[in-house]
């Protein structure tokens, strides 16, 4: 069954080496394959998303944003859909930035209401 994030939300529930924290909103569109959508909160101001799907459950994104420190940032991700044992979906990404350091790593997320 193919998963759709199209008007979903998404709270961060682990980001060890990430920016994005659990004051951080993810809001997705999607129409077909394509993804967009933003995100803010937290050490956030605002943030965009670009992507496709991939398969029924995976997606690859590309990711901007500005910090509340006025830093831009961009990176990139391979992420599967789940679902959790309540019908919840959840995002699982490895991921690395584009600039700066390039250092990366794996965050979790769940959707919220």
């Amino acid at each position: 069954m193919k998963l759709n994030l199209n008007d979903k939300k998404f709270v961060t529930t682990e980001n060890k080496s990430g920016i994005s924290s659990n004051e951080t909103i993810f809001h997705y569109f999607q129409d077909g394959s394509i993804i967009t959508g933003s995100y803010m909160g937290g050490s956030i101001q605002k943030g965009s998303i670009v992507g496709k799907q991939t398969s029924d459950s995976e997606i690859e994104l590309l990711y901007q944003c500005i910090t509340t420190e006025g830093e831009l940032k961009a990176g990139e991700s391979k992420g599967i859909i789940s679902k959790t044992p309540h019908g919840k979906l959840k995002l699982t990404f490895n991921w690395n930035w584009l600039n700066g350091d390039l250092s990366g790593g794996k965050s979790e997320y769940i959707e919220t209401v």
